[in-house]
């Protein structure tokens, strides 16, 4: 659901299954022509490459992309088992749980209310839930909306909270936002805002409280009618009060809890605990074109969208990252940035992105991996945009 969801759950060792494993061989130059051969071999596929790698050397259960090339034709791929216990295939471009893809769903329907004049990017906290933010060294009338969607504001992650230290005993359990805000606001502020840069899920939370404050409709309703109608995503849709199972066909995730521990399914799940953060179901295609809709300006106007991409160094993402409002820009080989935000929930994690010429991926896999392993995907995604 969260960035630094890797680095809290390697301390708690759940992302120590599986082992490390190099990485996938980069000769992807075309097959020697035999004596015999009248021409050369056809070049190996580098993306369905890197899944299967993802899959045999890295130990994901499953691995499934999207990509979209600059002819603006998409081709989609699998690799593994869409189901450990009954070995059926991935579903071709099967939902998944975006995770924290849906911070850049809360931040665009944020930014439209800043574009109707009904929320100030510098507006504080307090200016629209007065009293909400309050705890050591936290108080919301020195918090900004910008602060918020750029993770500056310093408040402490509510998935730090000791309800969230077992995931296996909140699989079907329903939180309220309140309470979630609750396990933050008992923890101590990171930093006085603006001073830093931390990834914190407290920050969506309230994200999402001000949108239903604001709009007086709920959050799942407004993120449905300002972007999922509005340019057509098809499979994605925000899960409803209690709603634990995907709508469609999907590949199952699971949870790691240790080294050499069986994997327990968690494909069933009550996202109540990620909401605003990262509850947002979607498929690699639906995400592809909203990351497309978004930076072709299908969903903001240009000026709320140069907020958006205004960015500030975040090398805790990975060398070159930068963050911006709700969307993150990384440095590609071949030149250039993809812009996206990636997603981590309890059983999948997703990465990808757009270029500025309208190419496209996102991967996803069925479990946490280790540190290594999200290198991999992150390597997948660069070799997918500059092939």
């Amino acid at each position: 659901m969260h960035e630094h969801t890797q680095r809290r759950t390697a301390r708690r060792t759940r992302t120590a299954r599986y082992a490390t494993a190099a990485t996938v061989a980069a000769g992807l130059a075309l097959t020697a022509l035999t004596p015999t051969a009248a021409s050369a071999a056809p070049r190996p596929d580098v993306v369905q490459q890197r899944l299967d790698a993802l899959v045999k050397q890295d130990g994901m259960p499953a691995a499934l992309a999207t990509v979209k090339g600059r002819d603006g034709r998409s081709r989609t791929y699998t690799a593994g088992v869409g189901d450990l216990a009954t070995g059926v295939k991935v579903p071709v471009d099967g939902q998944i749980r975006a995770g924290s893809n849906t911070k850049a769903f809360t931040a665009v329907v944020v930014l439209q209310l800043v574009a109707e004049g009904k929320v100030g990017l510098d507006a504080t906290v307090d200016t629209y839930l007065p009293g909400l933010l309050r705890g050591e060294g936290i108080d919301g009338r020195n918090i900004t909306v910008r602060q918020l969607l750029q993770h500056t504001s310093g408040l402490p992650d509510y998935m730090d909270a000791p309800a969230m230290a077992d995931f296996t005993t909140i699989q079907y359990r329903y939180f309220e936002p309140r309470e979630l805000l609750d396990g933050a606001l008992a923890q101590k502020a990171l930093f006085a805002p603006g001073t830093d840069w931390m990834y914190s899920n407290t920050n969506y939370l309230v994200a999402g409280l001000l949108i239903q404050k604001v709009t007086g409709r709920p959050y799942g309703e407004e993120v449905t009618k300002r972007i999922i109608d509005r340019i057509g995503l098809r499979h994605t849709y925000v899960p409803a009060t209690g709603e634990t199972a995907l709508r469609e066909p999907h590949p199952h995730g699971y949870l790691t809890t240790g080294p050499d521990v069986p994997l327990i399914d968690y494909t069933e799940m009550d996202t109540s605990m990620a909401w605003a953060a990262g509850m947002v179901v979607s498929t690699n295609t639906d995400l592809n074109a909203f990351y497309s809709a978004l930076l072709t300006g299908r969903l903001l106007p240009a000026a709320q969208l140069a907020q958006m991409r205004t960015t500030v160094p975040t090398e805790l993402l990975g060398p070159g990252v930068r963050y911006g409002l709700g969307l993150q820009s990384r440095p590609l080989s071949c030149g250039g940035l993809v812009w996206g935000h990636g997603g981590t929930i309890v059983s999948y994690r997703s990465r990808g992105g757009v270029t500025e010429d309208g190419r496209a991926v996102n991967i996803t896999v069925t479990t946490i991996p280790d540190a290594q392993t999200a290198q991999h995907m992150t390597d997948a995604v660069d070799a997918a945009l500059c092939r």
